[in-house]
């Protein structure tokens, strides 16, 4: 039987390939936080109507967006989380986030109501 014919589905012949983390587009690490578009803005949809404030735009390193997250949370004595490149804050904390993002330097603005 010919391989293009052969219904092998496993071969212990070759080893097989790990697929590796994806790479993070559009990053850049060295880009200055008062530069940044940072968009703080009040979430409900699809959460049962709770709140969850979103932080998008900024362009950090995956393990400088997960330290400001733990300092967000802590600040704030609240949960989060981290999804692709946006930050999760449980509440409607807008005014708190848009303050201590501002005290690191970058200019945050609300988006919304």
């Amino acid at each position: 039987m010919t391989e293009k014919n052969s219904k092998l589905v496993y071969s212990t012949d070759s080893a097989v390939p790990r697929k590796e983390k994806p790479v993070e587009k559009n990053l850049r690490p060295t880009m200055d936080p008062s530069s940044q578009r940072v968009i703080v803005r009040l979430d409900r949809k699809g959460r049962g109507g709770k709140s969850v404030t979103l932080i998008e735009g900024l362009q950090l390193p995956a393990d400088h967006r997960e330290a400001l997250l733990k300092k967000l949370k802590s600040a704030l004595g609240t949960g989060g989380t981290l999804k692709d490149t946006v930050l999760e804050i449980q509440g409607d904390r807008c005014d708190v986030i848009i303050a201590i993002l501002t005290e690191m330097g970058h200019k945050p603005k609300r988006s919304g109501g």
